[in-house]
């Protein structure tokens, strides 16, 4: 079942979608302090990290995905946001400089269709954000949160659907390291819970942020090469015929 925009937007206003709004914009924060004349897309559910990703930017557009639903961002001026196809983006290819991915990738039925679309659309050496609920994480395996909906991931799966698209990651981070739980006691401990999981590299976070570039060249396959045998005549020895007598030569072999 697909995420629902409302269910999202209701999300985020909660003091749990507050406490994940602020580590996870740390995270990516971490991988981009700027983003000045940049041409940023997000991808999925993401207005609650363009707004501070995208200070600085030339351009920010939200795409949001047809089963999801979409919302007007921002609140004031003109419209930024979109309802899209994820695997097919009415954008020019090589027409965007960052990329970011939030309730994207877990949600979608063909994940490579839509990191190689991905790639197409962004420029030469751009970059992506992607934010992923972690397989072996809390928050995957509890439907209470957004997190707990679609596919979730592991490290190996992820690094090697960037390989297959030709992504490099750059930088690698964990996030939600707090249970997902609303009792408010445990949110004021959320920090905590932050700082222990991360300096003892724990296994069980909630979600991956991973900070991948677009390669500029892509990899040439390289074809098996086979043997090529040289074909050699085989002389094979044929009779040598005896001389003939001179009788034979008058009157032919005896019959």
């Amino acid at each position: 079942m697909s995420l629902d925009v409302a269910d999202l937007r209701s999300f985020y206003a909660s003091p749990l979608g507050h406490v994940a709004r602020r580590f996870i914009g740390t995270a990516m924060l971490r991988f981009w302090p700027d983003c000045a004349r940049q041409r940023v897309l997000g991808l999925g559910y993401t207005t609650p990290y363009l707004s501070v990703l995208g200070m600085n930017a030339e351009r920010v557009i939200a795409f949001m995905p047809a089963a999801q639903g979409v919302v007007n961002w921002p609140h004031q001026g003109l419209s930024a946001s979109a309802l899209v196809e994820p695997t097919l983006l009415p954008l020019p290819t090589a027409s965007i400089d960052r990329v970011v991915l939030v309730h994207a990738l877990e949600e979608t039925e063909s994940p490579d269709d839509l990191i190689e679309e991905v790639g197409r659309v962004l420029s030469p050496g751009g970059r992506m954000i992607l934010v992923v609920p972690n397989r072996r994480g809390l928050w995957a395996r509890m439907d209470s949160t957004p997190f707990g909906q679609g596919r979730p991931f592991s490290r190996s799966q992820l690094e090697a659907l960037m390989r297959s698209a030709e992504f490099s990651p750059e930088g690698w981070s964990e996030a939600l390291y707090v249970p997902p739980l609303r009792q408010r006691l445990l949110l004021r401990s959320a920090a905590a819970w932050e700082r222990l999981g991360a300096g003892l590299s724990l296994p069980f976070a909630g979600v991956h942020v991973i900070d991948a570039t677009k390669q500029l060249y892509r990899r040439i396959p390289l074809r098996a090469t086979r043997r090529s045998f040289a074909f050699r005549p085989i002389l094979l020895p044929q009779p040598t015929p005896a001389p003939r007598t001179g009788r034979e030569r008058e009157h032919g072999p005896p019959g």
